[in-house]
């Protein structure tokens, strides 16, 4: 009993040095590494029982083969903790995770608490609505008017006001639409719903007339769904917003950031991120592979 309360004691006494150390010395001493994912955004990450699976996923398990490498821990525990999108940040922020796997716009205000990686994918917005969806609302949202004088602005109106429009709450998405929507000057309704798939259900239903989101979910959602209700529904061709998304690490822990960066730089050049595309994404085209050889840190 005094053994055991000793052994506590000495924990204790560690503790405040074990929050001050960074994120690999912390990960020697509990012999843990923590790794953060969103467990219903597929195909980048997915919950798997106790495991996750998915594209970023993928790119974690190589992360943690070097960290058992460099570490010399090849016993190295590693767990994988669901979050939700609200708190991604935080919970990178707040040391439950030593790193959030699934890819994340690098905002600003993100980067006053958290660092992040190079990008691991360049995600696009765009938008699932029904087929039968109003002409003017359709044409709107894939561009097909001239984006210049008061006809224009008069046709954005007609087609978007009065619409219920559904995004994730809490995402970067959200923040979109809500501002696009101010400049235009358009009244229409925006709903927060909890994920991917109450926002697909949301259009289902009736219950909103576009879901934003990022297009490879989307896609994934309809692919999910092919034969059931999600053939009333398709996907808009177009791309509003483009963006380059990353892994979520510590603030001013550089070498885990190196560590992380070599990692998937490493990947781009030996073609491993073009195989994961291949699994998960549908393939990688060529504007990707372009970014690929941007997105790799030199040697």
């Amino acid at each position: 009993m005094k053994a055991s309360l000793r052994r506590v004691a000495s924990l204790l006494i560690l503790l405040p040095a074990l929050a001050q150390a960074t994120t690999l010395e912390q990960v020697r001493a509990s012999n843990t590494l923590t790794l953060g994912y969103l467990a219903d955004f597929a195909p980048f990450s997915v919950q798997d029982g106790e495991q996750a699976s998915g594209y970023a996923i993928d790119l974690c398990r190589k992360v943690t083969e070097q960290v058992k490498a460099d570490l010399a821990l090849p016993d190295l525990q590693v767990r994988f903790q669901p979050v939700a999108l609200a708190d991604e940040i935080t919970a990178v922020s707040s040391g439950r995770v030593n790193l959030l796997c699934t890819p994340t716009v690098a905002t600003l205000e993100r980067r006053k608490q958290v660092s992040f990686s190079v990008p691991v994918y360049t995600a696009g917005v765009t938008a699932v609505v029904r087929r039968d969806a109003p002409g003017a609302l359709l044409n709107v949202l894939n561009g097909k008017q001239a984006h210049s004088g008061p006809t224009w602005r008069a046709t954005v109106n007609r087609g978007l006001a009065n619409q219920t429009f559904a995004v994730v709450a809490g995402g970067v998405t959200e923040q979109w639409v809500r501002r696009q929507l101010q400049m235009l000057g358009v009244i229409a309704t925006v709903v927060a719903v909890e994920s991917n798939d109450a926002g697909f259900a949301a259009v289902v239903h009736g219950q909103a007339d576009a879901f934003f989101s990022e297009r490879m979910l989307l896609k994934n959602l309809l692919a999910r769904h092919a034969e059931a209700e999600a053939g009333a529904l398709m996907l808009v061709e177009r791309i509003y917003e483009y963006a380059p998304v990353s892994m979520v690490l510590p603030r001013g822990d550089e070498d885990f950031r190196l560590l992380v960066d070599s990692v998937i730089s490493g990947m781009y050049r030996s073609g491993e991120i073009e195989q994961a595309y291949g699994v998960y994404l549908g393939g990688a085209s060529e504007g990707a592979r372009r970014l690929f050889k941007l997105y790799a840190v030199p040697l």
